[in-house]
């Protein structure tokens, strides 16, 4: 069973931009989130990971909080993709492959996977490099 394109982009609008779809849901939590937190993966934490799951761990990593607006995610055509690069920190040490990302719920600890997919090129990580996640990285909902 698939959704229709304009309620595809309707809920990427609602989970990446915070804009509510009438008569379905709205923002109107006590505490919605105000950011969304994208993770980098040594391999697919798959549909039942949480953000830990094969998580980066490379020294200095930590996840990026990007806003849940139009001023951070770009939503077009049923797809989304952030609207600047998203940068990690800098490796202080320790060498690792980032194959996947994620876009969770949580800064730290075991945080809900929202979307998740491949990073390609794959990114080598070692002391010096700074991982980036470009405008060109996009998820589709289809």
């Amino acid at each position: 069973m698939s959704k229709g394109d304009t309620f595809e982009n309707d809920l990427l609008k609602l989970i990446f931009n915070a804009t509510a779809i009438a008569l379905i849901a709205d923002n109107t939590a006590t505490t919605p989130l105000t950011s969304l937190f994208v993770a980098l993966h040594t391999a697919d934490p798959g549909e039942a990971g949480t953000q830990t799951t094969s998580e980066a761990s490379y020294g200095a990593y930590a996840r990026i909080g990007v806003a849940r607006t139009t001023g951070g995610w770009t939503v077009t055509t049923n797809s989304v993709s952030p609207v600047a690069n998203i940068d990690f920190p800098q490796a202080s040490s320790g060498s690792q492959t980032i194959t996947h990302f994620s876009i969770g719920t949580l800064l730290t600890t075991a945080g809900k996977i929202l979307y998740s997919g491949t990073v390609t090129p794959n990114i080598v990580v070692t002391t010096g490099v700074t991982p980036r996640l470009t405008t060109a990285s996009t998820i589709t909902e289809d």
